[in-house]
């Protein structure tokens, strides 16, 4: 919102001398944010005066323009000049040329001397041009900085104007204002107005203050105005869009007047442009009461007014002339032809009012914020009114403003107030809250007096009653944010200064750390990022064919996701039901930043919907649901497993001399896996997997000893690394995170040590070439019994010296006891019992 320091003063007492700079400054001690300061002066600068066109002679030139030859007064007949900058002219007289064709001998124009300085740097100095010395310059508005309009100079006479000849223009424009722009906080609303922001600085400064609206006197109506008819029962949650409407009428209305400078440099400053005298009008009540205002041809309406919902289909031309298919939630503004405007956020076309309009009605209207803000984002029309209406207007000033409007048209339009008025519905009931004595205290740490506390709320506008134990406090009806104690004991605090409020230190209160799933989680997220891996976070939203490769390990399947009603993305329009599309985009670009060599990990939320999706209805606000409409709510809502995941490619370690580092494979996704098991006590089960995404024949499938699935580890798909533009050797893990977590020990115990030295035999075993050699592993140990401390597969030979449809799959047993040297006999018998086991089990033959 930005404040006219001019305006400003009119309400409140601010300082001659005063500058923006400091007005925000004060503005601050009450909670507003200060933003920018705009000043013209800092763009602008004089002599630039009024001058008077003595003669002018048109002089046609060789590149088939016409210049004008002027020779303009800017001093009063008579009286010497006072300037002396260079090019000044000492008789009061100057020559200029001007290409512009727009006015004639004895127009008052703005002249811009040499020495000023325009918008845009511009500085202005005598030169020669056309065979003339052109000292100083006629400009137009947007030479000026105060306009779009470069079709010609700005004729003062246009604007209602005939000022002395030599007067300051600048000062004649309002270009010496300044504003100070704050920002309004959405539970600020009555301060997107200058009555608003003349009160906080009344509290700021502890002056008083000047409400405009106490200064507008509303006559009593001779009878009943426009019919109006609030006929809306569709309501949000049970609220009407409109509760109060109030419409008055002037005849007479002469809208071809010119906006006069005050008005249109108080709008300018505001951050609004200049329309036409009318549309001005509107704009500068709502900026000075702020209750949005409408105006409508009132000849072009049709039929009584109604408020209503909008049927389903139905169109309107707005304003900005497209035509908007209206929803069956929007409020309406109707005649008997249909709708003619969208409540509280832009009008119709068909009523606009233009520069025939003779007779204007004045609409001021309170609407509900649910319902203008829901058009507002349904129809992506934001408006100054509906940035207003949708944060809280106050219902108690619509007649003042209708009032305000009705005298400003009189005096500036030459209309007629016309004597009946229209004031249908109902006023909303102010909130009476409750203020135990000494509650404000108690919450803040303040000790605030009674008195202190009464004269605060009375201050802010309240009606303050004395009720047994406290306060009993009536909001003011600009104040729609007060609802709870709370937020009287928040402006209490506001209002007699942040600054008073102590600065100690909280006692942190007793409590037993982490939960055991948050532990676990840190230690997971700590053990891989000390491994080496890097987390990161991606957003957790996917595309349909992402859930579809990665939410389910066969193609082809369906795969059920939660569709975002409103995506950031059309691309990416559904939560995640993995987490590694989101890793794959981010290896994606590092790579292509670059980087050659990666580790990545992330634990995250997935979204699996169940059979119930959401819920038929949302509950009403306001109100604690009952346990029934919680427990439906959570049904409703997805299951959402932490997951983690983890991409690498490249290589384990930069190249280094004495040192060669290992390319990651399917391995190294593997260990990652394990990694996590080891670090929560959990035993991964790994088995010979396939899932789409990933490389038929180099995927393991991850579990638990109980059987529950937790994931996938291996290479990830050549088609798919193709399509991502990955390396071709690109490895990936994900794993259920919460699966792992509630088969976790509540206390990992570590196996003791062995003391005793180790035995080491290997073994190679000829099996069919289909035999998993997981499966032939995880034999050897269940038949070497015991004393078997660890199996490891370190060789797979297909060739010369083996059978057709033959491998040979070489393991290393490692043996030890724990309470004695073993002898090679007993090693020997714990293998060869490992070795019947799988010629048994698979009909493997020792080599």
């Amino acid at each position: 919102m930005r404040i006219p320091l001019s305006w400003l003063r009119e309400y409140a007492q601010v300082p001659a001398d005063a500058t923006a700079e400091d007005v925000m400054a004060d503005l601050v001690k009450v909670g507003l944010e200060e933003e920018d300061v705009h000043r013209p002066t800092d763009t602008i600068s004089g002599p630039i005066v009024v001058g008077q066109v003595l003669s002018l002679v048109k002089e046609p030139q060789s590149n088939g323009k016409t210049i004008n030859w002027c020779q303009v007064r800017v001093v009063p007949e008579g009286q010497p000049q006072t300037l002396t900058h260079e090019g000044i002219d000492p008789s009061g007289v100057q020559g200029i040329v001007c290409g512009a064709h727009n006015f004639t001998e004895g127009d008052k124009v703005v002249v811009t001397l040499p020495g000023a300085v325009l918008p845009g740097d511009f500085a202005i100095s005598a030169r020669k041009t056309y065979g003339h010395l052109s000292a100083g310059m006629i400009a137009s508005v947007r030479e000026l900085g105060i306009g779009e309009d470069h079709d010609g100079i700005l004729v003062l006479s246009t604007l209602g104007l005939d000022p002395e000849v030599g007067s300051d223009a600048m000062e004649l424009l309002g270009l010496y204002d300044q504003a100070a722009e704050i920002n309004v906080t959405p539970d600020r609303s009555y301060c997107f107005s200058i009555r608003g922001v003349a009160r906080e600085y009344a509290h700021a400064t502890g002056t008083s203050f000047t409400d405009p609206a106490a200064g507008i006197t509303v006559p009593a109506a001779s009878g009943p105005g426009y019919p109006v008819r609030i006929a809306d029962d569709a309501g949000a949650y049970a609220a009407p869009g409109c509760d109060r409407f109030v419409a008055r009428t002037v005849t007479g209305v002469d809208a071809t007047r010119p906006t006069p400078p005050w008005m249109a440099s108080r709008l300018r400053l505001a951050g609004m442009r200049s329309i036409s005298l009318v549309v001005d009008i509107s704009n500068y009540v709502m900026l000075e009461l702020g209750q949005p205002l409408h105006f409508y041809d009132a000849d072009a309406l049709r039929g009584d007014i109604v408020v209503r919902r909008a049927a389903a289909g139905e169109q309107l031309q707005t304003l900005d002339d497209k035509v908007r298919t209206l929803h069956e939630q929007d409020v309406v503004i109707a005649d008997d032809r249909g709708p003619i405007g969208v409540a509280g956020v832009m009008g119709g076309a068909e009523t606009e009012v233009s520069a025939t309009t003779t007779r204007v009605l004045i609409e001021a209207a309170h609407f509900s914020p649910i319902a203008i803000a829901r058009s507002r984002r349904r129809h992506k029309l934001p408006s100054e009114a509906s940035k207003r209406f949708e944060r809280g207007v106050d219902w108690e000033v619509a007649d003042e403003a209708a009032q305000r409007a009705v005298e400003l048209l009189v005096e500036l339009a030459g209309g007629t107030a016309d004597d009946t008025a229209t004031d249908a519905g109902t006023r909303p009931e102010p909130a009476v809250i409750d203020l135990p004595e000494g509650f404000a205290s108690r919450l803040i740490g303040v000790d605030y007096t009674p008195e202190q506390v009464q004269a605060t709320l009375a201050d802010l506008g309240a009606t303050v009653e004395e009720v047994t134990g406290g306060l009993r406090v009536t909001a003011p009806s600009w104040r729609p944010d007060l609802r709870i104690r709370e937020d009287l004991v928040e402006e209490i605090a506001r209002l007699v200064g942040y600054d008073k409020i102590p600065a100690t230190l909280p006692v942190a209160p007793p409590g037993r750390g982490l939960t055991r799933t948050q532990q676990q989680r840190r230690r997971v997220l700590q053990g891989l990022a000390d491994a080496g891996l890097v987390e990161v976070l991606s957003y957790p939203f996917a595309s349909a064919a992402q859930n579809d490769t990665f939410g389910t390990a066969t193609a082809g399947q369906d795969v059920a996701a939660v569709k975002l009603a409103n995506p950031l993305s059309a691309e990416f329009g559904f939560l995640r039901t993995s987490i590694l599309p989101g890793l794959l985009e981010t290896a994606r670009r590092n790579l292509s930043r670059g980087f050659r060599d990666l580790a990545v990990y992330e634990a995250g939320l997935v979204y699996l919907p169940g059979d119930t999706l959401g819920t038929p209805a949302i509950p009403p606000l306001g109100v604690r649901p009952s346990d029934e409409v919680l427990d439906g709510l959570d049904a409703g809502l997805p299951d959402q497993p932490l997951h983690i995941g983890a991409v690498l490619f490249g290589h384990d370690a930069a190249p280094a001399a004495g040192s060669t580092p290992r390319a990651h494979d399917w391995a190294s996704a593997l260990d990652v896996a394990r990694l996590v098991g080891d670090i929560l006590g959990v035993e991964i089960v790994v088995s010979q997997g396939g899932h789409q995404a990933f490389h038929p024949g180099r995927t393991a499938a991850l579990s638990l000893r109980t059987g529950e699935h937790l994931g996938f580890a291996g290479e990830l798909h050549p088609k798919l690394l193709a399509e991502l533009d990955l390396p071709a050797r690109t490895v990936a893990m994900e794993l259920d995170a919460d699966a792992l977590f509630e088969a976790a020990a509540d206390l990992v115990v570590a196996r003791p040590l062995s003391t005793y030295p180790l035995s080491t035999q290997d073994v190679a075993l000829v099996v069919d070439r289909d035999v998993v050699a997981g499966d032939v592993l995880e034999t050897l140990r269940l038949g070497a019994g015991e004393l078997l401390e660890d199996v490891a597969l370190f060789d797979v030979y297909q060739g010369p010296g083996i059978e057709e449809g033959k491998k040979s799959l070489a393991f290393g047993l490692r043996f030890r006891a724990a309470d004695r040297t073993l002898t090679a006999d007993e090693a020997s018998a714990s293998r060869a019992a490992a070795v019947a086991a799988a010629a048994e089990k698979f009909g493997a033959i020792q080599r």
